[in-house]
């Protein structure tokens, strides 16, 4: 017998211990997921986070990037080359029990006249398309209105009534242009008037506040009244995420709108994370046997987790970060269609639609 979304949010206490050690002057930090407490198991027995990767060669991938016209070239691996195709093919399988199969036909009907929103920056992009994508495929001649502008893009899905948004914003607080220049301002939400009114939100940010030089967004932090040049970025994270999570507990009625939150996307620039000191992304075939990664869970998941546990109002953690680290191979690397090599975003197909599986499943178990 299932159970409610809000049921499983109590049954998910989202508080984190991070864990940390100093030595020899680098930092090393240990996988914190067997000290949740209460979290490990559900009322039914099942942790859908805690798991391995298999192949499923009947099942994946759940839909082709050339039907479905979602996708951003940069995410389509296929179209840029990509020769492999074993990693469309891995199915997430948590130890504990059995995910239900996505049904794009059930979520609209469950969610009929409802309003979704993706909050975020590009990796709630992949998200927000992969699910889009997933969806189409349920109903392949059902009619859409599809619109991309900035910030806010959109996909309806005109038989159901179902509105999947997207509201790009790197950093959730916002930019704001002072004398000085672009300021990044920990303490000023402007942009989330725009994301009242939604039946559900998944919102996420980390990837740019790392971001420096060119690629930095802002020229200055504001932090109150008091103005830096820069300050130590988890610092400033874990200040704009205490931000955002005041803005929900003051504007999200939690028995109207279902708040969740997308979770630490990892990264694989760097192969001595998973103990291959000379590799990165490229070329990677396959993902790490698991089911813990190497390098342990990212600073930023610790602060994530620490803000969500101060939070009154539930907010589910679709805690996609160690599954996603073990999928060193689902990266588009250099088949992107842009210059470099990505270890950042990821294909489509691909992981992101696990992570909507997983979201499909918190939602309807």
């Amino acid at each position: 017998m299932g159970f409610s979304f809000k049921t499983l949010l109590s049954l998910f206490p989202l508080v984190w211990v991070m864990l940390m050690q100093e030595t020899s002057g680098s930092r090393h930090y240990y996988n914190v997921s067997n000290n949740i407490k209460g979290r490990k198991q559900a009322k039914n027995g099942c942790n859908l986070f805690q798991g391995k990767w298999v192949l499923d060669l009947s099942s994946y991938p759940l839909y082709n990037s050339s039907q479905c016209p979602f996708i951003d070239s940069e995410f389509d691996c296929l179209k840029y080359g990509r020769p492999d195709k074993q990693f469309l093919q891995y199915s997430w399988k948590p130890d504990s029990c059995n995910l239900p199969r996505f049904d794009g036909v059930n979520f609209l009907g469950k969610w009929k006249g409802k309003k979704i929103m993706f909050v975020g920056d590009s990796l709630s992009l992949n998200m927000w398309e992969s699910l889009a994508c997933m969806v189409q495929a349920s109903v392949p001649n059902s009619k859409t209105t599809y619109v991309r502008k900035d910030p806010l893009s959109f996909v309806i899905f005109e038989d159901y009534g179902v509105t999947l948004y997207m509201y790009r914003t790197p950093y959730l607080v916002d930019i704001v242009r002072e004398t000085v220049g672009a300021v990044l301002n920990l303490g000023s939400i402007n942009g989330g008037n725009a994301w009242k009114g939604m039946d559900l939100l998944i919102f996420n940010t980390w990837h740019w506040w790392t971001h420096k030089g060119q690629s930095q967004a802002w020229d200055y932090i504001r932090d109150g009244s008091e103005l830096y040049e820069d300050m130590d970025r988890l610092v400033a994270f874990n200040k704009g995420l205490t931000t955002w999570a005041n803005w929900v507990d003051n504007n999200v009625d939690p028995n109207i709108t279902k708040v969740s939150f997308q979770g630490i996307s990892p990264t694989h620039y760097e192969g001595r994370e998973w103990n291959q000191p000379n590799k990165n992304c490229n070329g990677e075939l396959e993902p790490l046997s698991g089911p813990t990664y190497p390098a342990g869970a990212p600073p930023a998941a610790a602060v994530v987790n620490k803000v969500l546990g101060t939070m009154k109002n539930p907010v589910y953690l679709l805690d996609i970060t160690t599954l996603s680290q073990l999928r060193k191979d689902a990266h588009p690397s250099t088949y992107g269609g842009l210059s470099g090599n990505d270890c950042s975003h990821w294909c489509l197909p691909g992981l992101p639609d696990t992570w909507n599986h997983l979201l499909y499943a918190a939602l309807f178990m």
